[in-house]
């Protein structure tokens, strides 16, 4: 009788322990891109070199959790100039604060496929809520293509004359497409 008592409270405990999400790591194919305009036109850049990790199951969002490191040196618009300028102390200021961050530990459905991660963005030494609006598509290999929208000035990123936003808008629209694979 004391055996299949204890084999019954081993199987509600159990039953009740939370499940925990699935772990991913970030592969190759994985990309991080920012647009905005400057006097109007559009341009586009990249941020290559970030790292990503996750912890997610759509069953199971009150345990998931994004973790993303991003080197700012490498943020690349195709025009040295203007890179140079980015990566300046009017904006990124690369030698005072070298990476960003965003963590996210909030997920909600928002149907079908679809998803949104509300979390921090840590960028310039200044940490802000950001919302990362996501489709995730599971497989061998699961792809996470985001969105989101970010206010830099929030973050101090282009002051001086560059806080104008005539001539940059505050939002920059973030996107990215990062390729995960289960973690060992």
């Amino acid at each position: 009788m004391q055996i299949k008592s204890l084999a019954l409270a081993a199987t509600l405990l159990a039953a009740a322990a939370p499940a925990f999400a699935a772990d991913y790591v970030q592969q190759s194919g994985s990309s991080l891109t920012f647009a905005t305009k400057y006097q109007g036109e559009v341009f586009a850049g990249s941020l290559p070199g970030f790292t990503a990790r996750l912890s997610f199951d759509p069953a199971q969002l009150a345990t998931s959790k994004l973790d993303v490191v991003i080197p700012m040196a490498g943020a690349n618009t195709k025009n040295a100039e203007r890179d140079d300028t980015l990566k300046g102390v009017d904006f990124f200021s690369i030698a005072k604060f070298p990476q960003a961050r965003f963590t996210a530990t909030k997920f909600r459905s928002l149907g079908g496929n679809n998803y949104a991660a509300d979390g921090s963005l840590s960028l310039r030494g200044v940490a802000k809520p950001v919302t990362l609006n996501f489709t995730w598509t599971p497989g061998d290999k699961p792809v996470l293509a985001g969105k989101a929208t970010v206010k830099r000035l929030d973050f101090n990123v282009g002051g001086g004359d560059w806080a104008d936003t005539s001539i940059i808008p505050n939002e920059v629209a973030v996107s990215t497409k990062v390729v995960f694979a289960a973690a060992k």
